[in-house]
C-alpha cells in the first residue's frame, strides 16, 4: 500500500507501446510518459516495441517479454486473412487472443516474485484496449487490478452493410463469444477498477458493477500540437469562403465520401472549399466521384499528413467534418476541438459522446447514406450560413478538449485514481462527465 507522500508503485501491462505507431500503440506511450510523473512505472511491453522505444531514450522502466514464437507467425496469418493491415479488425483481434494471453504469462512468470512479495501497490493494463481481450493476470494478482480505459462493443449500423463487407468485418457477429473465453469472468469480477471510454462500452460490461466503473477515455492531446493560438474564430479562416476538411484514414467505415456528396447537391457549398486529408483503399471512389461531379475546383486530395501538419491545416480551416460511422474512440475529435474548428459529426459511438450530442460541435442523426449525406449537407450549409453560432460551438468544443484531454490532465487524473484505490476512497470523483 501507499505510505504518507511515497508515489505509488505501478506495474503497467502495454502489448502495443510504441511512440512511432499510429493509434494505440502511439496513445499508449503519451499516457504512460504523463503516468510517469506522478507514479513510479515499471512498464512491461513486447519486444517488438524495443527498437523504437530504444530510439525515442525515453526515461521509462520497460522490461520487454519475448513471445515472437507465437505472436509473430500468429501475425502473418491474421495480416494474410485481412489482405493487408488497412481492414479486417475483427479478424486481427480473433487472431490476437493467444498471442496477447501468452504474453500476460510471460510477464506473470517474469514479475510473480515482485509482486508477492509487495514491490509493486497496482498492476495497470492499459493496452490492448479492447474489452473482448481478457486478462490472465487479473485473477492472479495479490494486488489491486485496474484495466483500461476500455473501448469497444460499437455495433455497425444496419445501413450500412456494404461499407462493413468491404472492410471486411463479416466476423464481427462472432464478437460476443468473447464472454466465454478463458480468463473472460475473472477479468471483469476480480479488476478493482474498469476505465471505461464511452457509453457503447459500459453497456457492455454488464458483470461489472457502477462501483468498479470509471468514465475515462483513452484519448488525449498534446497542446504544444494541437491549439488554436493566433488562429482566426472558426467562420474567418477563409475569407470570404468557408474552409471545410476532413483528415483520417480514406477507409469505408469512416464515410470519406460522403462530404463529397453533400458538395455536389448544393450550389452554396460548391462556393466553398473541401480539403481532404489523407490516403487509403477508398480514394480511387473518391477522385471518381470528383471528376463525375466536377468538384475540382472547389474540393482538394490533400494526401497523407504528419500529426504535425494535420495539426496547422485545422487552424487554417474553419469545420472538422467527419462522418465516420463507426469510430470508437475519435482522437481526431478532441484534437480538431483543441484547434478551435467546428466539429460536424455522426451522433454515434465517441464523436457523439464528445460533442455532447449537440452541445459543443453538430452531431447529426445516424441513417441511411443519401439521408446521412442530406443531414451533413444541411450542417454545413448553416455553418456558411451563421457563422458567429459555428463560431460559439467551436468555442465550446475547445474549452471542453482543454479542460479534460491534455495528456498532462488524463496522467494526473490517474495518478488520483490510484490514490484512491489505495487509501479506500471513492474513484468516481475522478471520472469524465
Amino acid at each position: 500500500m501507499a505510505q504518507g507522500n511515497r508515489k505509488p508503485r505501478i506495474l503497467i501491462l502495454a502489448d502495443e507501446f510504441n511512440p512511432e505507431w499510429p493509434s494505440l500503440p502511439i496513445v499508449a506511450y503519451k499516457y504512460a510518459l504523463e503516468l510517469a510523473r506522478h507514479c513510479d512505472l515499471t512498464i512491461a511491453t513486447h519486444v517488438r516495441n524495443r527498437e523504437n522505444l530504444e530510439k525515442a531514450q525515453a526515461p521509462l522502466d520497460i522490461v520487454y517479454i519475448d513471445n515472437e514464437y507465437i505472436a509473430a507467425p500468429m501475425f502473418k496469418l491474421a495480416r494474410l486473412l485481412r489482405g493487408g493491415e488497412e481492414v479486417g479488425w475483427s479478424t486481427s483481434q480473433i487472431m490476437n487472443y493467444v498471442p496477447y494471453v501468452a504474453f500476460e504469462r510471460g510477464v506473470w512468470k517474469r514479475f510473480k516474485p515482485q509482486l508477492k512479495a509487495g514491490e509493486f501497490d497496482i498492476v495497470h493494463r492499459i493496452t490492448p484496449m479492447s474489452p473482448t481481450m481478457p486478462s490472465y493476470i487479473a485473477h492472479k494478482s495479490p494486488v489491486p487490478f485496474v484495466i483500461g480505459p476500455l473501448n469497444g462493443a460499437l455495433d455497425w449500423p444496419t445501413a450500412f452493410a456494404e461499407e462493413q463487407t468491404r472492410e471486411k468485418e463479416g466476423l464481427r457477429k462472432l464478437r460476443d463469444l468473447y464472454k466465454f473465453l478463458p480468463f473472460a469472468r475473472s477479468t471483469y469480477d476480480d479488476a478493482t477498477c474498469v476505465l471505461t471510454g464511452f457509453s457503447h462500452t459500459r453497456a457492455d460490461l454488464k458483470r461489472v458493477p457502477d462501483d468498479r466503473i470509471v468514465m475515462f477515455p483513452e484519448i488525449g492531446f498534446d497542446p504544444a500540437i494541437f491549439h488554436d493560438n493566433g488562429a482566426q474564430p472558426a467562420g474567418q479562416r477563409g475569407g470570404d469562403k468557408v474552409r471545410f476538411m476532413f483528415a483520417g484514414r480514406l477507409v469505408p467505415y469512416k464515410l470519406p465520401e460522403l462530404p463529397l456528396h453533400a458538395f455536389a447537391g448544393s450550389d452554396l457549398l460548391r462556393q466553398q472549399h473541401l480539403h481532404i486529408l489523407g490516403d487509403g483503399p477508398e480514394l480511387s471512389r473518391m477522385q471518381a466521384f470528383i471528376d463525375a461531379h466536377n468538384l475540382q475546383d472547389c474540393v482538394t486530395l490533400e494526401g497523407r499528413k504528419t500529426q504535425a501538419e494535420v495539426a496547422d491545416w485545422m487552424r487554417d480551416c474553419d469545420v472538422f467534418v467527419f462522418p465516420s460511422i463507426r469510430e470508437l474512440g475519435a482522437g481526431v475529435v478532441i484534437e480538431s476541438m483543441a484547434c478551435g474548428q467546428h466539429m460536424i459529426c455522426v451522433d454515434y459511438g465517441a464523436p457523439g459522446d464528445l460533442t455532447g450530442h449537440g452541445a459543443r460541435g453538430d452531431a447529426v442523426r445516424m441513417a441511411p447514406f443519401a439521408q446521412l449525406a442530406e443531414g451533413f449537407r444541411q450542417a454545413m450549409e448553416t455553418a456558411v450560413t451563421d457563422r458567429a453560432r459555428s463560431a460559439a460551438l467551436a468555442q465550446a468544443g475547445r474549452d471542453y478538449a482543454f479542460e479534460l484531454f491534455p495528456w498532462a490532465e488524463k496522467g494526473a487524473r490517474t495518478g488520483q485514481i490510484y490514490r484512491a484505490i489505495l487509501d479506500g476512497d471513492d474513484m468516481q470523483a475522478m471520472a469524465y462527465r
